[in-house]
């Protein structure tokens, strides 16, 4: 149970450096779920997943 909690935890702090690494640390939070709720929607759409990921990955490189 502990285990699991502190895994979910990590992933939850994981998640909140992509906002901060993506400039998004003082944005509403309302804009912030809303473009994460029209990537999820989009997330089937090859070509703008690959060019999404290539993004990131120049993000992180970068």
């Amino acid at each position: 149970m502990a285990a699991n909690r502190q895994k979910d935890a990590h992933e939850k702090i994981q998640l909140g450096g992509l906002i901060v690494k993506a400039g998004l640390r003082e944005e509403n939070r309302a804009f912030i779920l809303g473009v994460l709720l029209t990537a999820a929607e989009q997330k089937d759409n090859p070509q703008l997943r690959d060019a999404m990921i290539k993004k990131g990955r120049d993000a992180f490189d970068g």
